[in-house]
């Protein structure tokens, strides 16, 4: 790999620890404001909003000027958020609007692989790029439950400086400021990313033109025969991962009757397999390859299933590592296929808008879903069925889609020959 891409790396990694450790650090905020306790799911609600509302504008202004400034740029957004929060602004809004940044932030951030890389090392740059964001997402969670401890707090707090005021008086100021300073190192490497030489779209600054711009995007991705198949797949991946992270804890706390500290670690067990499948598949398939990983999907839907006969907790953790490999061994391939797909029909910015905006409808979605089956409280193990079923048949039907147009471009290329 050339010496940028781990420049990338870094600035990802830095960036996305800040993002998971703020989002400890804003429950802490919220308790300490005494907030209701349902404000605290509404903080990850905020965050993605901008994701969805800002789809048909962030690929157009991540494709209008280089990929490092795009995130420079983003980053910086990031910093307003995080310290909007240090002078006492909602939690709720500052949050929302480190959630602009990450939005901006995402084209930016897979564009810049098509641009930077050859096509042949893009499963081996998502792999590193899954693999380390979720390892910037275990260490961001305990950076955050390290920073939000009072006996922490206290020592950071104790001593007194001459001369120097920082204005830092409790533990979650404190808190705040040291996840500043991760968003400001992942600025600073924004900075030395390389400049890809590729040629950039002028913005255009009519918002009904950007709204245009990016429907036509998105029906040119779903119409496309390995987009579909592509985006389908990605986008069914985040909207169920989301969902299981909740899943997880309510049945960790039914079957293996654990409590919400400890339920929440197997979370992390999770993404430890995803960080494992997605190494695997950077070494062992593809791009070519890629649509071949498919039915691990099915599998994994199907495993998910044995989830409602667990009862011992080691066991819980062999499964949760099975469904957190086939996760990320199926996903990065057909990411990387998605980028490439995306990448010749539209420009890298504007693929991965239509790629965010359609992941994130589906975490919107599906978690909702999750919450109205808690709200006639509908059983753990009912939802665990329903949720594995559904996640096996949606792949099945992709599956099938795709030997469809497998099939039908077959027919053309023979009807082809038998006209010559």
């Amino acid at each position: 790999m050339p010496f940028g891409f781990y420049i990338i790396m870094a600035a990802q990694f830095f960036s996305a620890l800040a993002d998971n450790a703020l989002l400890i650090v804003a429950i802490a905020v919220l308790r300490e404001m005494q907030a209701p306790p349902a404000y605290e799911p509404l903080l990850k609600t905020f965050f993605t909003v901008s994701y969805v509302a800002l789809a048909a504008f962030v690929g157009a202004f991540a494709d209008s000027m280089p990929k490092w400034r795009v995130m420079f740029i983003s980053n910086a957004i990031k910093i307003v958020g995080c310290g909007m929060m240090f002078f006492h602004v909602h939690p709720l809004f500052a949050y929302a609007i480190v959630g602009l940044g990450a939005a901006a932030y995402s084209p930016a951030k897979y564009g810049i692989l098509t641009e930077y890389l050859p096509h042949r090392l893009l499963v081996i740059a998502n792999g590193w790029i899954e693999g380390l964001t979720v390892g910037a997402i275990i260490l961001g969670v305990v950076v955050g439950g390290t920073l939000i401890q009072p006996g922490l707090a206290a020592r950071l707090l104790s001593p007194d400086l001459p001369f120097i005021k920082l204005g830092i008086d409790s533990m979650s100021e404190i808190a705040i400021a040291i996840t500043c300073f991760f968003y400001l190192l992942a600025t600073l490497f924004n900075l030395y990313i390389p400049d890809t030489g590729v040629e950039h779209k002028k913005l255009h600054k009519n918002p009904l033109y950007l709204f245009q711009e990016f429907n036509r995007c998105m029906i040119l991705l779903w119409r496309d025969r390995l987009g579909q198949v592509s985006l389908a797949v990605t986008t069914l991946f985040w909207g169920a991962g989301a969902t299981l992270q909740f899943i997880v804890i309510k049945w960790a706390e039914a079957a293996l009757h654990l409590n919400l500290s400890k339920s929440s670690m197997l979370q992390g067990v999770v993404a430890i397999g995803v960080a494992l499948g997605a190494a695997a598949a950077a070494k062992m398939v593809t791009l070519r390859q890629s649509v071949r990983v498919i039915p691990l999907g099915i599998a994994m839907g199907l495993i998910v299933l044995s989830m409602v006969f667990v009862s011992n907790l080691w066991v819980a953790i062999a499964l949760l590592i099975i469904i957190g490999t086939l996760s990320g061994f199926f996903v990065v391939p057909m990411n990387a296929l998605l980028q490439h797909r995306g990448h010749q029909l539209m420009g890298a910015g504007h693929s991965i808008a239509v790629q965010n905006f359609n992941e994130n409808l589906s975490i919107l979605v599906m978690t909702c879903l999750y919450y109205l089956m808690m709200q006639i409280n509908l059983s753990i193990y009912w939802v665990i069925t329903l949720f594995g079923l559904f996640v096996s048949s949606s792949m099945l039907l992709v599956k099938r889609r795709h030997e469809h147009n497998q099939r039908i471009q077959d027919d053309v290329i023979h009807l082809d020959d038998s006209t010559h």
